[in-house]
């Protein structure tokens, strides 16, 4: 009798824990996923270019997204549907080296069949580059410390051929000690209203930047930002406040006063997606997901 109350009251929790069981939601420190279902992270690289951004759409005709194109690879691989989360939504246009991603599902794979499967599902510009297993209580955007984008900017006499699409081309010199002292404005813990998008969707503009860096390489520049979060379209906002200032027709202060206002429309130009990619997102060891260099391409970190 005591045996069979006993496995009665745990089936009756293992009931209970499912209906209140959201796929792929945060769970805090100490809980568990239901019985038979798995959490998983995975960091994927991919090129912007073709996509309307990271999150999916749906209309009339489903548009072409980075989460769309990945749930759909993984769904095949699974034999389940899937839906993932990730760490941060990039633009239409914008590129990635380092997303992170979560999913729960109830297949069980080990993580070169998760890799290899889901690869071949996916286009050629879009790549996982690991899967790993993680507790219940990791969630790729809200168990994130910290994230990392860079910009590349060619600052070049003519047009680059390669890296077409992939960076800004500005062919006037800039004064990047210029820049970088408008930078220094913009760190710490600040107020970035001046930088969000109209259509930002985010309750407190409040974001804390560690770096805001520019550091040239051959004839590029390699501008870096990491912060706590970002808002819809800041880094973007920002750099078309820094490029006003490296052509000299700014000087560094004002990038200070445009902060003070706290008013979009005080800003000018929203620089280009097709130069900004994310490439880095920080977790607590204990989690011991893989750490791979930020890139793009061959660049140092």
């Amino acid at each position: 009798m005591k045996a069979g109350t006993s496995r009665s009251a745990k089936h009756r929790r293992c009931l209970i824990a499912l209906a209140e069981y959201r796929r792929n939601a945060e769970i805090v420190p100490g809980g568990n996923l239901p019985p038979g279902i798995f959490r998983f992270a995975l960091a994927i690289e991919y090129r912007g270019n073709h996509y309307h951004g990271w999150q999916r759409l749906t209309g009339h005709v489903e548009l072409a997204t980075v989460q769309a194109a990945l749930e759909r690879a993984l769904s095949f691989v699974a034999a389940e549907p899937i839906t993932v989360v990730c760490a941060g939504r990039t633009d239409a246009g914008v590129h990635a080296t380092n997303q992170i991603v979560h999913f729960d599902t109830v297949a069980q794979r080990d993580e070169k069949a998760w890799v290899m499967g889901v690869n071949a599902q996916l286009p050629a510009d879009i790549r996982v580059r690991w899967v790993r297993p993680v507790t219940a209580e990791f969630h790729a955007r809200f168990s994130a410390r910290a994230r990392t984008y860079r910009y590349l900017i060619a600052n070049t006499p003519t047009a680059p051929a390669i890296a077409d699409g992939q960076c800004l081309w500005v062919r006037k010199p800039l004064d990047i000690a210029a820049m970088q002292q408008a930078a220094n404005y913009c760190l710490g813990a600040r107020d970035f209203s001046s930088v969000r998008s109209s259509r930002c969707q985010a309750k407190n503009p409040v974001r804390t930047l560690h770096q805001f860096s520019f550091t040239p390489v051959n004839h590029w520049i390699v501008v870096e930002l990491r912060g706590n979060a970002f808002l819809h379209h800041m880094v973007r906002n920002l750099m078309g406040l820094m490029l006003p200032v490296g052509l000299g027709v700014q000087k560094p202060e004002w990038i200070r006063d445009v902060l003070a206002l706290r008013d979009r429309k005080h800003i000018g130009k929203t620089e280009a997606p097709n130069a900004l990619y994310l490439v880095k997102v920080e977790y607590d060891k204990d989690y011991g997901l893989p750490v791979f260099a930020k890139g793009p391409f061959m660049l140092p970190d």
